[in-house]
């Protein structure tokens, strides 16, 4: 993994720990937090304040997760924000972090001048043992504080005040004035400076879980399902009506297409869709010819060309359906069948403008492991095991292009391919067929037992 290291494409915009008041800060948090401290006077950390260094030190990737599911955080500065987050087991979370420091970023300011903020993202469920319990998840809350407690001081010392106010005998009451004083020497002046984290809840419908092999639920939409990345025969009495996992293509497909989640590339308005499909096709003939023992590093668009004509017959696919549509985008060529069950099927597709897209868009990396660049914007825990496993050729390629053509302008590629011109909407309700409503949504796919 040196190579994604080394150009910031893993680990990349974690935040240094180096200075002794904040060691000493973190270390504070962390016992508060789970009774233990590190020993390192230098690390990194994640936007949950997770360090991989720490993780190392203690063989505990988990150390503020624990089980997985409760994900305790540490905050040393509101530029956490901007990083990553690491070890990810639900897809929600990073995005409940950021909205939580974003819009409480002047209070955790303040606060993290003088003391770490240690928190949790709090639901009902303490272990996800069973995956029929990931269902039982269905609102995160945000628990938070400094180590000394200084909001609930504040809110304590809020009420002391209030009571000051308004009770006629409080000016005479010397010791509630004295503890008044004593609050206010840790908290300072909370009527002109108010300490206060906004309470926090958000609710869960729809979410990747990296538990069990990974598994995607649906529950929010108007036919919903379970998506299960392994086998799901090995994944039993799940409280949903239909479980697929990725080899039904067509009950995907079916979903996708019921729930309009979905849309082709060649339909989608404001987008280059044949540089896209051609970029798609560019990735799997540089897969075949890494494969086959090529050096591809920096390979044109010309060289690929070439590569692909001597590997024609090594081609997938894949390849042959994306190079039938690009046809017909580029040369008014045929429309080319591309069925559900066609290896290049959900090539062709991107999510929708709604709630769910990066959800979608996580989905259809996963069935679409040849196009890498998708796979490591939208699916990075995957992308990153999936590296493991390429021949040196083509980890050498893939880190070449993505420093090149992805680390430049980051938003500019998200925005090429996945933006949407109109802003994101929920999803609307969506018209059932009295068919569908007798046999299911997905016809001959028989729903689970409970």
């Amino acid at each position: 993994m040196h190579l994604l290291i080394e150009k910031g494409l893993m680990f990349g915009n974690l935040i240094r720990v180096d200075s002794p008041v904040l060691v000493e800060r973190y270390n504070r948090a962390l016992k508060h937090l789970s009774g233990r401290e590190t020993g390192l006077d230098v690390f990194h950390i994640d936007i949950s304040g997770y360090s991989p260094e720490i993780g190392d030190e203690f063989e505990d990737d988990l150390y503020l997760n624990h089980a997985g599911v409760n994900r305790q955080f540490i905050l040393l500065t509101t530029d956490q924000a901007r990083a990553p987050l690491l070890n990810a087991k639900f897809s929600a979370a990073r995005g409940i972090l950021k909205q939580f420091i974003t819009e409480n970023r002047a209070q955790l300011f303040a606060l993290t001048t003088r003391d770490a903020v240690a928190g949790e993202l709090v639901n009902s469920v303490y272990e996800a043992d069973t995956p029929a319990r990931l269902f039982d998840l269905r609102k995160v809350r945000i628990e938070a504080d400094t180590t000394s407690g200084t909001v609930a001081t504040a809110a304590k010392l809020g009420g002391m005040i209030d009571r000051f106010k308004t009770e006629p005998d409080a000016w005479f009451d010397d010791v509630l004035i004295a503890e008044m004083i004593g609050m206010a020497k840790e908290t300072g002046d909370v009527m002109r400076n108010p300490v206060q984290l906004r309470q926090m809840e958000f609710v869960q419908e729809n979410f990747w879980t990296d538990h069990f092999g990974g598994m995607y639920l649906f529950r929010g939409v108007p036919h919903p399902a379970a998506i299960v990345a392994g086998d799901k025969e090995r994944i039993s009495d799940l409280p949903i009506a239909y479980t697929f996992d990725l080899a039904d293509r067509s009950a995907i497909a079916k979903f996708l297409e019921l729930n309009d989640l979905v849309e082709p590339i060649v339909e989608a308005r404001g987008l280059d869709a044949a540089a896209i499909l051609q970029q798609k096709m560019d990735f799997i003939v540089a897969s075949v010819a890494a494969r086959m023992g090529e050096d591809v590093l920096g390979a044109t668009r010309r060289d690929l060309r070439r590569l692909g004509r001597h590997y024609a017959k090594e081609l997938p696919q894949e390849w042959q359906g994306l190079a039938a549509l690009l046809r017909w985008a580029e040369e008014d060529g045929p429309w080319p069948k591309i069925t559900s069950e066609h290896p290049a099927y959900f090539y062709t597709l991107r999510a929708k403008a709604h709630a769910d897209a990066d959800l979608v868009n996580r989905l259809l990396a996963e069935l679409t492991p040849l196009d890498f660049r998708q796979l490591f914007i939208c699916h990075k825990e995957l992308f990153y095991r999936t590296y493991a496993g390429w021949p040196p050729e083509k980890q050498a390629y893939v880190v070449d292009f993505l420093d090149r053509e992805y680390q430049v302008d980051k938003a500019g590629t998200r925005a090429a391919l996945f933006g949407h011109e109109a802003p994101m909407e929920e999803p609307g309700a969506i018209a059932q067929p009295d068919l569908i409503t007798r046999v299911g949504p997905w016809g001959a796919v028989a729903p689970r037992r409970r």
